[in-house]
């Protein structure tokens, strides 16, 4: 099996995605891309090593795929392999060789960076790895305390861009006002009726009980003065350091 071939199959197994050949003129140029917002995140080439400044005659074949990142693609164009984008040089595209110079777990590895970089929102926030959050719970409208004295599972409102997989950390407001529970979301979009108009709804998750905190482990004063946490108003990403505290 050649490079091409291992990577080909790599992008149909994982993201169901066959290449595509548009252009009679070049019957081996084939492209992958997005179903949804039709960008590519790969381009098959195979053209005369000379335009790459190679010494070697004849031909090779190339994949021009996407970086999100300048440093990295600084970095590997000085690797053996790797060239600037070869009619694609915006953008930190670049052209990587498919002769056994650059192994295929790497080279796949980077569609990955691709794939993810030229995707749309919705796609992104799909393929995006697990991530913690830290959302507030007011008691004057649920009683948060003893949510979880008779059940390990509740349902909570749904906070904009949480999924299932990711973990909350619920901030009970005042009296409280401390970090109560570390909950698991095991599902997102639940329809919901409302009950309450005062309290605006849409949907709902449901999360799962993994860890309790006596409410003087992380207080908010705590929050604020060792994580810079000073205010939790809606749903919100966690420092590093106040992720490290919380698994200790």
């Amino acid at each position: 099996m050649t490079v091409r071939q291992g990577i080909e199959e790599y992008i149909h197994s994982k993201y169901n995605c066959a290449v595509e050949y548009l252009w009679k003129r070049f019957p081996d140029y084939g492209i992958v891309r997005h179903k949804d917002n039709q960008k590519w995140y790969g381009l098959f080439m195979d053209m005369p090593r000379n335009k790459l400044d190679l010494t070697e005659e004849g031909k090779v074949e190339i994949l021009n795929i996407k970086l999100g990142d300048n440093l990295l693609h600084d970095l590997l164009i000085r690797q053996p392999g790797y060239f600037p984008g070869y009619h694609i040089s915006r953008g930190n595209w670049i052209s990587v060789l498919l002769d056994g110079t650059v192994s295929l777990d790497e080279i796949c590895g980077l569609i990955d960076v691709s794939y993810r970089v030229t995707a749309s929102a919705q796609t992104r926030q799909a393929i995006r790895p697990p991530k913690e959050w830290l959302i507030p719970s007011n008691p004057k409208y649920f009683d948060i305390v003893h949510a979880f004295d008779h059940t390990d599972e509740i349902h909570w409102k749904q906070g904009a861009g949480i999924k299932t997989g990711d973990t909350v950390f619920l901030y009970v407001g005042a009296p409280v006002s401390a970090v109560l529970y570390q909950c698991l979301v095991t599902q997102t979009g639940i329809p919901w009726k409302q009950t309450r108009p005062e309290i605006r709804i849409p949907s709902v998750m449901m999360i799962r009980l993994i860890r309790r905190y006596p409410p003087s482990q992380f207080p908010f004063e705590r929050l604020c003065n060792e994580f810079d946490v000073r205010a939790v108003r809606g749903p919100r990403g966690i420092p590093e350091s106040l992720s490290q505290a919380f698994h200790a």
